[in-house]
């Protein structure tokens, strides 16, 4: 009797866990798609230092703001961001957060959120909230990793 109530508990511990699991990852790609919904909302605001409102934002002020708004509370900098939250990750996908530094040794200065298709979402100094590709000239060599939350 006891082998039996052993067995079934296992099997039920089992399957919560594999239903928690699904259940993470729904709720993942729920916040990672609100997040995106919300910075490409925010396409063309401009570029505030210290900004954290559609009124301006500084790079990881948008996303602080966009992971807010889908439910996730992220520190205040990017440097924060990088250090207290998330797991590295090396193969990204969407929602995941990047960050980039003047050196490999250097905090990070800056954070971008990844959309897809080699494509990432933030706010520029020069040009506010905006889409641009990994891989540009700029940004590529002060990639110094990614995060996901």
């Amino acid at each position: 009797m006891l082998k039996k109530f052993i067995t079934a508990l296992a099997i039920t511990i089992g399957l919560s866990s594999v239903f928690a699991t699904t259940g993470d990852k729904a709720e993942a790609a729920y916040y990672h798609t609100k997040a995106i919904s919300v910075a490409k909302a925010n396409l063309g605001v401009p570029y505030k230092w210290g900004g954290i409102t559609p009124r301006g934002f500084d790079c990881s002020g948008l996303i602080k703001y966009s992971f807010a708004q889908a439910g996730k509370v992220l520190p205040r900098t990017a440097a924060e961001m990088y250090y207290t939250k998330g797991y590295r990750v090396s193969s990204i996908q969407a929602g995941d957060l990047l960050f980039y530094a003047p050196n490999k040794a250097s905090k990070p200065t800056h954070v971008a959120m990844y959309i897809g298709a080699g494509k990432m979402i933030m706010a520029s100094s020069s040009k506010g909230v905006m889409i641009t590709y990994t891989n540009n000239s700029y940004w590529n060599p002060k990639y110094i990793g990614a995060k996901r939350i």
